[in-house]
């Protein structure tokens, strides 16, 4: 079992500006493979009082199943799936390092394509909406333009993210139908090209058979 880390994504409207108070969220996705009798865990560090979510595929491989586990930072089953093509999951954090992992080991031949994504959300939310009150202290006007500038950024910042996600996802969907459909292919060849042999083999055969009946095997007399 290997420990790897992950690379993340942090989304934020406000790269340029380090101080301001727009809500987090990081989003990362992985596509790796998993051999037969393995089994692949992660680990994601995560906060207090926010959100993980985790959403998993199996892209490819004999009957697209996979077993799942997810452990908390304290070493606690949360949560545990088994045979699944895909699942979608969703936790309230605490802080630590939270563990999940692929289990292939009930496949003794056939390895496995798994894609996963990890949303958090709502981290550090609290403190960083007050940096940028702090300049606009006495002036409500303001203020009340600013929350409804902040409201307005963090829906459409969400929503982006959100299409994001979906477009992550669909590419996943293709590319197990993909797989799906070559494997299908390759299985109507094979087993075509094994008709074609058995219906040659049979036809040599019945000529053969017609051909003895037809066959003079009396012996001429002198």
């Amino acid at each position: 079992m290997s420990r790897a880390p992950l690379l993340t994504v942090l989304f934020t409207l406000c790269s340029v500006q380090r101080g301001c108070g727009f809500s987090q969220a990081v989003d990362s996705d992985f596509t790796f493979t998993l051999p037969a009798g393995h089994r692949e865990c992660f680990y994601q560090s995560t906060r207090q009082s926010g959100t993980l979510e985790i959403e998993y595929q199996v892209l490819d491989g004999t009957n697209l199943d996979i077993d799942f586990y997810l452990f908390s930072p304290n070493g606690d089953l949360v949560l545990s799936e088994q045979r699944q093509s895909d699942g979608v999951h969703t936790v309230e954090t605490v802080d630590g390092d939270y563990q999940f992992c692929f289990d292939n080991t009930f496949s003794r031949m056939s390895e496995k394509v798994i894609f996963f994504e990890l949303i958090l959300d709502h981290m550090n939310d609290g403190e960083e909406q007050e940096d940028w009150k702090n300049y606009v202290i006495g002036t409500d006007l303001l203020d009340m333009k600013l929350e409804d500038i902040m409201e307005t950024i963090n829906s459409v910042k969400a929503r982006l993210g959100r299409s994001l996600q979906l477009q992550t996802l669909l590419k996943a969907f293709e590319a197990r139908d993909r797989n799906i459909q070559e494997s299908n292919c390759e299985r109507v060849n094979f087993w075509s090209m094994v008709n074609l042999a058995v219906m040659v083999v049979v036809s040599v055969t019945q000529v053969y058979m017609l051909k003895s009946l037809f066959e003079d095997k009396r012996k001429s007399r002198p």
